[in-house]
């Protein structure tokens, strides 16, 4: 098992799944220690690396894209004290930081880890019930219903239709937008059948967000939500699969085969094979060079090579 402890958190990997514990630092962000312990299974994991800096380096870990509801709400827009997929390391533990990096890249060279994008959410996202203050409101989400209260700061154009509810069921989309300079952020709720107005100021179904400390954790309700609802890649993917299953002919209709389509099909079989092994030679390189630098051993070197060499 690979740990490593400083006061931004804990990481540890126990070959399965990377575990991440926010520390007490003052540096830890809110969203950080309100989401707690995040266990991220190996098979979300993209990437990993370690920058070394002057005064301290940092470790970041590289989730599948739509692996984890949280960032795909925040599309990369979370500042670095709120991001639990990075830990700043202190200098003397730089080698405890590269040791670590090099169990997880190992783990995903010998598992044979798909680093792609996902059709479904590999993590649970934040528990529920979840409720959060910030900007002009109060949201809370039980799991299956989201309810909105405006406080004193909202327009009276949201305040005068009291406590707003509605079920996930009933949502296309939601949207989370950090503050920008005197711009105002936003979680917007986004029903079916409606179209959002130009500004969350009179939004009955945004929370606008003034740049405040607790303005991070509607990221999580976010992403509580989020998880509750379809996967947008695997929605893509659905809508998507009528028009692919249908080719160039005429409407409705598969195109009829022309004069050496067999021959091109041939041929871009060929092209197919030819590509993949270059890939798996290129593999093989990458195992042979990770064997001689010791970051694998013999016997990891010989397993993982091995299961390159089945698929040729």
């Amino acid at each position: 098992m690979a740990e490593i402890i400083q006061k931004d958190g804990t990481w540890t990997f126990d070959g399965d799944t990377v575990r991440i514990v926010p520390g007490r630092d003052k540096g830890v962000g809110l969203l950080r220690q309100t989401l707690g312990e995040v266990a991220v299974p190996l098979r979300a994991v993209a990437g990993i690396s370690f920058e070394p800096g002057r005064k301290a380096g940092r470790l970041r870990l590289r989730l599948r894209d739509g692996a984890d509801p949280l960032l795909q709400v925040t599309g990369g827009r979370l500042p670095d004290a709120s991001d639990p997929y990075r830990l700043t390391v202190e200098t003397d533990r730089t080698g405890v930081a590269e040791y670590f990096v090099d169990e997880v890249r190992s783990a995903l060279l010998l598992e044979q880890v798909e680093t792609g994008p996902t059709l479904a959410y590999l993590l649970p996202g934040p528990p529920v019930p979840i409720t959060a203050g910030a900007g002009d409101g109060t949201v809370g989400f039980d799991g299956d219903r989201v309810s909105l209260e405006w406080n004193w700061t909202a327009e009276e154009a949201k305040r005068s239709g009291g406590t707003r509810e509605f079920r996930v069921a009933d949502l296309r989309s939601v949207e989370w937008s950090p503050s920008k300079g005197l711009a105002s952020g936003w979680l917007r709720f986004l029903p079916a059948g409606t179209a959002a107005p130009a500004s969350p100021k009179y939004d009955p179904y945004t929370v606008e967000l003034f740049g405040f400390k607790n303005d991070p954790l509607m990221a999580l309700v976010a992403a509580a939500v989020a998880a509750r609802m379809p996967h947008p890649a695997a929605a893509a993917a659905a809508q998507a699969a009528p028009a692919m299953a249908l080719t160039p002919g005429a409407a409705g209709q598969p195109a009829a085969p022309g004069p050496g389509s067999a021959s091109a099909s041939v041929s871009a079989s060929a092209e197919e094979t030819a590509a993949d092994h270059d890939a798996l030679l290129r593999r093989l390189r990458e195992l042979g060079e990770l064997h001689q630098s010791g970051v694998l051993t013999a016997e990891e070197f010989t397993a993982a090579k091995q299961a390159v060499l089945r698929r040729f």
